[in-house]
């Protein structure tokens, strides 16, 4: 079996980490495709040996990008095509049913209830994506809460697959000597109350309310591990509430290229990574309005560390039990602010990671999603396989 991903770009979000992620376990081989943004995931894919191709699309609407990912596709002779991201979904399900692929699978990573990649869900869009799934083999969610979204829409539900997003989780495991030399090549005081988190600075994820939560707290210090659209709104937010030699924004920290802190002005070029921070934090909060799953909760709950959280299809989709450690909150200032004061009243301590974080093991994700490429390749009709040889 060869493999084609295509994506819609390759920039620091999730779902580009996580494709990073799965191709170091999928056992077939795997090219990718960017439609824009060849960023530091898709240097990050090509140092794992994965061949990498930007087509350049130059909008929503550039029609010219179809019939070249359609040639690539056709000249690449891909038994399967992956998309993932709305865009690329759009364009890749077309190109492949065009070049005449046996089967096309798609990975559904952000679709919440009123948002879709932390943009309004329009009629318009919903309609395109709709019509597009159509041309797919199978469509996969990354939790049982978007497979249930997808059945609302219309979706059928045999079409549906659930194959949640996954860790390493060893490499999150809490280290006491990272924690000390983070926290001193931060500028953070050893003993301080830390508060962590991490994601894409967008409006959806409300950083601005642990912000202000963090703010109205002497003594308690932020890392913030992320970039995006927002930056400089929280840094002035940061600023307005006499908050920045508590607050830390330590930039992008995912994948391998590491973060650079921009805030500290004595430790200029500071590379930290999500592991670092996340060893160096004594709490970590998801004030996030939406998720389609809650990847950086289950790397937080690897890390031993106590979770305030709003909403988390990782940890909600699960039975009770499974995440002891995890609290759920309104995402209220003065609530949050609350729960930290306790947090910090109560001293940090480590916990043992929960069962949810072995069930969203990446090596088991990786065989799920082998199971879904198996049955979308056995379940397509023969006189389809046949139409690109």
């Amino acid at each position: 079996m060869k493999a084609l991903h295509i994506i819609t770009g390759l920039g620091t979000g999730g779902a580009e980490q996580q494709l990073r992620l799965l191709l170091r376990h999928l056992p077939v081989p795997c090219d990718v495709v960017t439609l824009t943004n060849p960023g530091p995931v898709a240097e990050g894919l090509r140092a794992d040996g994965v061949r990498v191709v930007h087509l350049g699309i130059r909008g929503n609407r550039d029609l010219k990008a179809l019939p070249a990912l359609t040639n690539l596709i056709r000249r690449g002779k891909y038994d399967l095509v992956h998309t993932h991201l709305y865009r690329a979904c759009v364009y890749g399900r077309i190109a492949a049913r065009l070049a005449g692929v046996k089967a096309t699978v798609a990975t559904e990573h952000s679709l919440g209830q009123t948002e879709i990649e932390g943009r309004p869900l329009t009629r318009g869009a919903r309609a395109l994506y709709l019509g597009t799934e159509r041309l797919g083999s199978a469509t996969v969610a990354v939790s049982a809460t978007v497979a249930g979204r997808l059945r609302d829409w219309g979706v059928p539900a045999a079409r549906i697959h659930v194959v949640p997003n996954g860790i390493e989780a060893a490499r999150f495991r809490f280290d006491a000597a990272r924690r000390l030399t983070t926290r001193a090549q931060l500028g953070v005081p050893a003993d301080a109350f830390v508060v962590g988190g991490v994601g894409r600075f967008v409006p959806g994820k409300r950083f601005d309310v642990l912000v202000r939560a963090v703010a109205a707290l002497p003594g308690a210090w932020l890392l913030l591990a992320g970039d995006g659209p927002e930056t400089d709104a929280l840094r002035t937010l940061t600023a307005r509430l006499g908050a920045t030699d508590r607050i830390r924004f330590l930039g992008d920290c995912s994948g391998d290229t590491g973060g650079v802190t921009k805030t500290h002005s004595r430790t200029p070029g500071v590379r930290v990574r999500v592991p670092a921070v996340l060893s160096a934090v004594d709490v970590f909060v998801s004030t996030s309005r939406e998720e389609a799953f809650g990847l950086a909760v289950v790397e937080a709950l690897a890390a031993g560390l106590p979770v305030l959280h709003r909403t988390c299809p990782a940890i909600d989709d699960l039975p009770p039990g499974h995440s002891p450690g995890a609290r759920r909150i309104t995402g209220d200032v003065g609530e949050l602010t609350a729960a930290l004061r306790r947090q910090m009243e109560g001293g940090a301590r480590r916990l043992v990671p929960p069962p949810a974080v072995g069930h969203y093991d990446i090596a088991r994700s990786s065989a799920r999603l082998m199971d879904v490429y198996e049955h979308a390749l056995a379940s397509t009709p023969s006189t389809r396989r046949e139409t690109h040889r």
